[in-house]
């Protein structure tokens, strides 16, 4: 089976967190982690995770990307292309399964997600969701993550590739 981990990241967080969410998938899949600036084609795949960290309590338009480029939170090269234009040009995709992460702030009063947006936009896509979009932490704005959300992103991947390829009972 086939898994594609496409990811925005600005600061490394987010990248670090597709990374380890393949290392949990690569139990049951052959595993492509693509960067969204990349804009790559999904093409036959049986599995796909998104994930982007939360710009502007979602997943953040292009504006949101280059006022982080401005005040230099950000590399210059990050804000072309992000999620949001990439699953905007997506074609129609009614035969994937799918799920979406994001990285935002470790503070529960904030309010939306990147990942939620990135899965109400794979579901008009037509993707089947294998499983509800999960939020990863960081310490501060450019991070690092909180202690422990790598591991909890592999076993996440785990769980995905569990979902997907079930162990049959012997």
């Amino acid at each position: 089976m086939k898994a594609f981990v496409v990811y925005e990241s600005m600061h490394g967080n987010t990248e670090a967190i597709a990374r380890a969410v393949a290392e949990g998938l690569a139990i049951g899949f052959e595993v492509t982690v693509a960067d969204v600036r990349a804009m790559p084609v999904v093409g036959d795949t049986d599995l796909l995770v998104v994930g982007a960290p939360a710009h502007a309590f979602s997943v953040g338009p292009y504006r949101t990307r280059a006022v982080a480029t401005w005040h230099g939170m950000a590399e210059l090269r990050v804000r072309e292309v992000g999620l949001r234009e990439y699953l905007g040009c997506s074609p129609w995709l009614p035969q994937v399964r799918a799920a979406a992460f994001d990285t935002n702030l470790d503070k529960p009063s904030l309010p939306g997600s990147a990942a939620r947006m990135a899965d109400r936009r794979l579901r008009v896509l037509g993707c089947s969701m294998v499983a509800a979009a999960q939020s990863f932490h960081l310490v501060g704005i450019t991070g690092p993550l909180v202690d422990g959300e790598f591991d909890r992103a592999r076993r996440w991947g785990g769980t995905l590739a569990d979902t997907m390829c079930p162990v049959l009972p012997m």
